[in-house]
């Protein structure tokens, strides 16, 4: 994928009505998990928005149109790598035959899976390659992720991409393997190109994010600094604020998940980009390879790339398309996928600068 050319999503995205429980529920089912057709999904946290707004429903809604006599027994670590290997424990315990799990701790989890793939169950790494015996990995090409943001940041910056010119970078949490993909693309695109001044990890955390900017700000001085590389939306808000008390204003900052605050600063000229990976075709994909592996079918269709988890399995993998989001092309991603609509993103808060980018 490259800066000029932005391929313009086909999917439409419906938001479903099912209910999301509350992050971190002992026990959120639809339906009874102690029968033979009954599948886990373990999801992270509940700080980024995307998991219990968009994954949980978008999978429960994928599940049911595939298999209307297949249950769905749900979880959120709350960002709590030990919580979440309890609740792969439960899961088993319960009966469940299939868990889809994107993990908190892709490193923690592997001994947990190891125990549900030696009582049967078979696991799938959503959005994050778990390490241990898993079956299947649905995510996104993450290097590419990290490649388009840096390609988004060079672009924002215009002529002020030089050697000279000072950036700050902010990753995300290492014990996320998807972070390390990001910081890779993004230094494939950065390196050579501007001076990666500071560089910390925000955890994933909008207020670790916002003091690693505060700290890069003290360092480097606020009129050095040309950009900030955020890996995420949540971190960007957090960063945005510090920018903003520092009296720091015009220059770029990147973000990841297309999350409705990170479109709202896209629009008001806070944030000058983010990247959009669909939820609803990576939840279908899970729940597909989930059923098919419930009901004993061949995935090799689905799963047509082969990774290398930190673990050393090779892993059949599925691989979905991620999108680069300026305000320029709102209208032709998020909006024309219905991920939300122009009233979600247009309040009065943000209205006349809806109206300067088109929106209105």
């Amino acid at each position: 994928m490259r800066r000029a050319a932005v391929p313009v999503l086909v999917s439409a995205l419906a938001l479903t009505a099912a209910a999301c429980g509350k992050a971190g529920d002992d026990d959120s089912d639809s339906g009874s998990s102690s029968d033979n057709k009954s599948i886990g999904l373990l999801l992270p946290d509940s700080v980024t928005a995307r998991y219990e707004q968009f994954d949980k429903p978008f999978f429960e809604a994928k599940v049911k149109e595939l298999c209307d006599d297949c249950t769905v027994s749900y979880n959120n670590a709350g960002a709590d790598a030990a919580k979440q290997a309890q609740q792969v424990s439960t899961m088993v315990t319960k009966g469940v035959k299939v868990i889809v799990i994107s993990a908190q701790d892709s490193a923690a989890i592997k001994s947990s899976i190891q125990a549900a793939v030696d009582k049967g169950v078979k696991v799938i790494a959503y959005d994050r390659l778990a390490q241990g015996p898993v079956s299947a990995y649905v995510s996104f090409d993450n290097v590419k992720v990290g490649e388009l943001q840096g390609e988004a940041l060079l672009t924002a910056l215009g002529d002020k991409a030089t050697t000279k010119s000072k950036v700050v970078m902010i990753n995300g949490d290492d014990a996320d393997p998807n972070a390390a993909q990001f910081k890779e693309g993004a230094h494939k695109a950065l390196d050579g190109k501007v001076d990666i001044a500071y560089e910390q990890s925000g955890l994933w955390k909008d207020s670790t994010a916002a003091e690693k900017m505060s700290a890069a700000i003290t360092q480097l001085g606020k009129k050095n600094i040309a950009g900030v590389y955020s890996a995420n939306d949540g971190m960007a808000g957090g960063i945005a604020t510090t920018l903003k008390g520092a009296g720091i204003s015009g220059i770029p900052l990147t973000g990841q998940d297309a999350e409705l605050a990170g479109i709202q600063r896209i629009v008001a000229g806070t944030q000058s980009s983010t990247v959009y990976k669909a939820f609803k075709p990576e939840a279908d994909a899970a729940a597909q390879l989930a059923v098919n592996l419930l009901e004993g079918k061949d995935i090799k269709s689905l799963a047509t790339q082969t990774l290398t988890s930190g673990s050393g399995d090779k892993v059949p993998s599925q691989l979905l398309t991620p999108v680069s989001v300026t305000v320029d092309n709102i209208k032709d991603t998020v909006i024309k996928d219905k991920l939300y609509t122009v009233e979600q993103i247009c309040t009065a808060e943000y209205a006349a600068a809806c109206k300067k980018a088109g929106l209105q």
